[in-house]
């Protein structure tokens, strides 16, 4: 009862009626109100919030361009106060549960503001309408983690959620207007142009800790002693690459990197270990459980092993938070049960990474390609493993889970009771959720139908999960599941829309090692 009058208050502060509307403005007439936002989603919020407010009354909109900005505005608009409101919530916690999922809202809420400060800025002229796309499908995901926290309390659905004043909706508005498809950059010697030369000898060279700025080693050689010690005193604000070598060691800290241009370089997986153990079952939310969070742009990990040792009996518990955009995991591990790495918003490429786990594994909401890697299910508790689960909430975020040419078999743990455990490429977290498996051998642990329901026939029909030329004894697709939603590819064109270069945004390749790669399929 405690956390439902919590709710209940958060929906009474935060929720904005959507009726009274005026009948006409000075700036625009009523009629040319309804015809612009009767192009978006959701018409209602669009047409009360430009009716009644004295600011936007008096700006004329003559193009599509002035309607998307002015929605940007009111989406903004929202979520500054939306911020504010939750900020004001903060004594009226009763327990530290409900602290917990209160200060993740108002963190994501501060980042929300800052993606649609971005799309707002006007001295920011070089960005593309697909960086926009980005930056509004990252601020939609915020927002709806802010709601998940709190619905991890126990809250049940009935009750309104944070979420219950009208951002969300708005930025789904932004979204249909802005939506634009990606068209490939170019690149330089297969390394992404957004990559800054010094980083390219960073990633090329086998030496990358003669260059690094400072040196983590728990034996107190280098400069540093723990992560943290050394990302707390980074750079905030510089834009060049900030290089963290962490010798080999077994790093017990719970790290949380908001710098951007941060690399962290390890002595490899296995070696240079990050480990923690917060947990859902813990008392923590899904967001905060991660051993390591990154939300700095920019960031570049390599040669790191990112552990959560929670175990699979205490749920949701993450090694890797990733909600950094144009960010690259190469040759990193990441350790867990269920969900072990968030994929949490944003552009992210990993390249030749160990993923371990049992549900969900793999889940979140960026725009993410997985290439050359190796997914591993190990052993659950319940008999059933799912690989991923995406969690797409709006038809036009531009992002889904790419794994292209990896490989998923049984973990060490699975294989002598494979035969008794259910594997699953995937299920619907989200209405929307999209995953693709493209010329990935699949072992035979996985089930031939392929995919699993979440829950009755939710999201069967909205959803985007596709195959693609996939080998080894579980890639057989005779009997898959049926759903609408469910995409055997067989044309190259479909296919290569979740290829490096088209998902997400360029060549992302990193460099290659022994291996030759394009960014197409």
């Amino acid at each position: 009862m405690k956390a439902f009058g919590l709710f209940m208050r958060i929906a009474l502060v935060l929720f904005v009626p959507l009726f009274l509307l005026c009948s006409s403005v000075s700036g625009y007439s009523w009629n040319e109100v309804k015809l612009w936002c009767n192009q978006t989603p959701y018409p209602q919020p669009c047409e009360y919030f430009l009716n009644n407010n004295p600011i936007h009354s008096q700006k004329i909109i003559k193009h599509k361009h002035d309607f998307l900005n002015l929605s940007l505005q009111l989406a903004q608009e929202r979520a500054l106060k939306g911020h504010a409101n939750t900020l004001s919530l903060g004594p009226k916690c009763r327990n530290s549960r409900e602290k917990a999922a209160w200060a993740d809202c108002v963190e994501l809420y501060e980042q929300a503001i800052h993606k649609l400060n971005k799309t707002l800025d006007p001295t920011n002229t070089m960005f593309s309408r697909a960086d926009a796309q980005t930056w509004l499908s990252t601020a939609l995901t915020n927002l709806e983690t802010c709601r998940a926290g709190f619905y991890e309390l126990g809250v049940q659905d009935y009750v309104l959620p944070l979420m219950s004043n009208n951002v969300t909706k708005l930025l789904s508005n932004t979204l249909a207007l802005n939506k634009v498809e990606y068209k490939e950059p170019s690149n330089k010697d297969g390394i992404p142009t957004w990559v800054k030369p010094g980083d390219r000898k960073l990633l090329q060279s086998s030496s990358s800790s003669s260059r690094a700025n400072v040196v983590v080693a728990k034996d107190g050689s280098g400069k540093y002693t723990t992560i943290s010690a050394a990302i707390n005193a980074a750079p905030q604000t510089s834009s060049g690459r900030y290089v963290i070598y962490v010798k080999a060691g077994v790093y017990n800290e719970q790290v949380e990197i908001k710098a951007r241009n941060i690399m962290l370089v390890g002595d490899g997986i296995g070696k240079t270990i990050i480990t923690g153990s917060k947990s859902v079952g813990g008392g923590t939310t899904t967001f905060r459980s991660a051993t390591v969070g990154v939300v700095g742009d920019g960031f570049i990990a390599q040669g790191i092993t990112f552990r959560n040792t929670a175990g699979a009996s205490n749920h949701q518990a993450v090694a890797l938070r990733a909600s950094s955009d144009l960010s690259v995991f190469y040759r990193c591990s990441f350790e867990g049960y269920q969900d072990t790495l968030y994929v949490h918003s944003q552009r992210q490429f990993y390249r030749e990474c160990d993923i371990y786990g049992t549900v969900d594994f793999i889940f979140g909401n960026a725009a993410v390609v997985f290439q050359n890697c190796n997914l591993f299910a190990r052993n659950p508790p319940n008999k059933v493993n799912t690989i991923t689960a995406q969690g797409r909430t709006d038809p036009n975020q531009n992002t889904g889970i790419s794994i292209h040419n990896c490989r998923v078999t049984a973990a060490s743990d699975l294989k002598p009771v494979q035969s008794s455990v259910k594997t699953y490429l995937g299920r619907p977290w989200q209405q929307y959720s999209r995953t693709v498996f493209m010329k990935t051998f699949l072992d035979s642990l996985i089930n031939q139908a392929g995919w699993l329901e979440w829950s009755g026939n939710f999201a069967l029909n909205t959803l985007y999960y596709g195959e693609y030329m996939n080998n080894g004894p579980g890639s057989s697709t005779s009997n898959r599941v049926k759903w609408s939603g469910y995409h055997l590819i067989t044309s190259a064109s479909e296919a290569s829309k979740f290829t490096v270069a088209n998902f997400i945004g360029g060549n992302s390749w990193l460099p290659a090692t022994h291996v030759p790669f394009t960014s197409t399929l």
